[in-house]
């Protein structure tokens, strides 16, 4: 139990201290030995990023960093992802994902992505810079499921309130749930918009999401 704690700490040491290359072998070590991949993921590699986004927050790292460490995250996910055990349970739940138009960082979504994935989901990604139009549109295409928004800057947040206000335009309010989440994003703002569900991390999002589904 101790390595596995150990291998965890390294994980996510290696994704903090931007060791993109070193990653990979403690990431594989980890597999070979036979340790759960969904744990390493949300206890190793998304422990690391969520300290890097802290970092970048104190302003103690800056985009380059950012994108070293969310490089380290990647190549950790590369070796883990194969050995994710997929829920087999299908709940037959579409949801779309996407970050919200003007921003462009997409490191939480990924994650929030393979998670959902894992969990089940028929997981429809839309990207990053999204339009307001375009979450409509796939909304429209669907019929129901699950919109899940997210955003790393506070200058983009009012678009999450569009998308759901067009969905009440569109009269398809009711037929999707509605998750939000990213660094400025809070229980407040979550409530002020009308959202269905706000969570902090990728694990957490899964969960709720099966909660919704």
């Amino acid at each position: 139990m101790a390595e596995k704690e150990k291998l965890l700490k390294e994980m996510e040491r290696c994704v903090l201290e931007m060791e993109d290359e070193a990653v990979v072998g403690v990431a594989q070590e980890y597999v070979d030995c036979g340790y759960d991949a969904y744990e390493g993921i949300t206890e190793g590699l998304s422990k690391g990023m969520e300290k890097a986004g802290q970092l970048y927050e104190e302003e103690e790292y800056f985009v380059p960093e950012l994108l070293i460490c969310s490089d380290a995250m990647y190549n950790g996910l590369d070796v883990l992802k194969p050995h994710l055990k997929h829920n087999t349970d299908d709940h037959g739940c579409k949801a779309i994902i996407g970050v919200v138009e003007g921003d462009t960082h997409d490191i939480g979504k990924n994650l929030v992505k393979t998670m959902m994935e894992t969990a089940g989901f028929d997981v429809i990604d839309l990207g990053r810079d999204v339009p307001v139009d375009e979450f409509i549109a796939k909304a429209k295409e669907i019929g129901t499921g699950i919109v899940c928004m997210s955003t790393l800057m506070t200058t983009t947040m009012a678009n999450m309130q569009k998308v759901i206000e067009r969905l009440k335009a569109e009269g398809i309010r009711d037929h999707f749930k509605v998750m939000v989440g990213g660094g400025p994003i809070s229980q407040f703002f979550a409530d002020k918009i009308g959202a269905d569900a706000y969570t902090t991390n990728a694990a957490e999002a899964a969960k709720r999401a099966q909660e919704l589904a």
